[in-house]
């Protein structure tokens, strides 16, 4: 191959069939030998180099480059997200947010209004940490207005999942995109044209129906603690200033994006310097370093906080992430493999042999990967990897590859069951049996999963005649 002026021994046969061994035996040291992912994909990486014929020399080189390039981007992305998400939370600018939305569309609506308000709050913020912080404002709602407490829980996790699956800095969508390189721009601009209608739908109506069908009581007490008496946080920030702060970046990386269209277009001058520093305050890791200077001034100094109070906050939001931030860098290292040993590209050239677009088989292989380990994270990055090189070796536009991407995303979010950490988060929080979860929190993934992609099906059918 190109990257080590080698080529493998193995014909597209052989190789595909590593691959398949290789997603198995990676399905089968998480799952059943409760291997963690991390160590589990350098394991599969380093045995799918030597099953390919990578010479020995280069195993280790080729490992290390896939993983280092991930990093790169990945690292800086989820990190600043973590703080900025750390920031909003710890200043009470979710619950802030939170109450402003059922002040707008009334208690009626409070469903409705705390999904909105957990949209805005799920762009920083992991769909585990949010549950978690938004989860003692469900009680107190549910309990304030007498609210089956699945009415409002289920609404709010299905809207944290959906901006966790499609939208940056979420570290699944930024792997994917990074893999098959992307534009971030474009992958964020028609990630929001889909989370808003796969939420109303996934999280919204069917939110109507589980509550129809099963009755949740409110506990009282959550955390040990009692519902409804949390702890109050001194000076709260308003609720339009967290809004401003969660846009703020996305302005940013979108006005790069425009800048760069504009440019290509010859509408404004690409190599002008004011036309360069404005793309360079919208590259992402600028955008979100941007939106976490303005956060901390707005959100801790201002507030009172301590400059030392700020930075503990702050290093406290990395510990989380680190484990995600690796594992997602080892898929990258196995992404590399794939690469390097030309498995990527007889899979491409398998599935356009058979007829199958590669669309739909991105979706596929990130929903057989999803519902096999529960991961969504692990299955959009490995599905990621391995559709790379014929993604990198299509003819698709931008605007395709995006779609690429958020067809990817569908597919790992499909049918999270018991294999599933968030499946679990959903089930105790929100006091509901297995049985029960399974009818409703299962089913409202699979909802989630095939209503983004038959929205990223259309949204692609429109930009592939642009």
């Amino acid at each position: 191959m190109e990257e080590t002026g080698w080529e493998s021994w193995l014909g597209t046969g052989g190789l595909i069939g590593v691959a398949v061994v290789a997603v198995l035996l990676l399905l089968l040291l998480v799952m059943r030998f409760k291997v963690h992912a991390f160590l589990a994909l350098i394991i599969v990486s380093l045995l799918t180099a030597l099953a390919a014929g990578i010479p020995v020399g280069n195993v280790v080189d080729t490992l290390v480059a896939g993983f280092g390039s991930t990093l790169g981007n990945v690292a800086l992305l989820v990190a600043i997200g973590a703080m900025l998400g750390a920031l909003v939370e710890t200043s009470g600018g979710a619950r802030a947010l939170a109450e402003k939305m059922i002040g707008i569309f009334g208690e009626r609506r409070a469903p409705f209004a705390l999904g909105i308000a957990s949209l805005f709050i799920g762009f920083p913020i992991f769909m585990d940490a949010g549950f978690v912080l938004m989860i003692p404002i469900v009680y107190a709602v549910a309990r304030r207005l007498g609210m089956n407490l699945l009415a409002i829980g289920l609404p709010v996790a299905a809207a944290l999942s959906t901006m966790h699956v499609f939208l940056p800095p979420h570290p699944g969508p930024v792997a994917a995109t990074e893999f098959v390189e992307a534009n971030l721009g474009y992958v964020l601009l028609l990630g929001l044209l889909v989370v808003f209608p796969v939420w109303f739908l996934s999280g919204h109506l069917w939110g109507k129906v589980v509550a129809r069908r099963f009755v949740v009581d409110v506990p009282d007490a959550v955390f040990g603690t009692m519902t409804g008496e949390e702890e109050e946080i001194e000076n709260p920030p308003g609720a339009g200033t967290v809004v401003f702060l969660l846009l703020l970046p996305l302005f940013l990386i979108l006005l790069n994006t425009g800048l760069d269209g504009l440019g290509s277009a010859g509408v404004v001058d690409a190599g002008a310097s004011w036309v360069e520093a404005l793309r360079m305050l919208g590259q992402t890791p600028v955008a979100l370093l941007i939106a976490v200077i303005a956060t901390t001034v707005l959100l801790g100094f201002r507030r009172g906080r301590s400059g030392t109070a700020i930075e503990r906050t702050l290093e406290n939001a990395l510990g989380p992430v680190c484990s995600v931030i690796l594992i997602t860098g080892a898929g990258g290292m196995f992404g590399g493999v794939l690469r390097a040993t030309g498995i990527g590209d007889a899979i491409a050239d398998s599935l356009a042999a058979v007829g199958i677009p590669l669309i739909l088989a991105a979706y596929l292989i990130a929903a057989a990967i999803r519902i096999a380990q529960g991961s969504a994270t692990v299955a959009l990055t490995t599905a990621a990897a391995l559709v790379a090189p014929g993604v990198l070796a299509s003819d698709l536009n931008e605007l395709q590859v995006a779609c690429v991407v958020l067809a990817l995303a569908a597919g790992s979010v499909l049918a999270g069951h018991v294999n599933d950490s968030g499946f679990w988060l959903v089930s105790r929080l929100l006091r509901i049996d297995v049985k029960t979860t399974l009818r409703t929190w299962t089913v409202q993934q699979t909802i989630e999963s095939v209503a983004g992609f038959a929205l990223v099906l259309v949204i692609y059918g429109v930009v592939s005649l642009v």
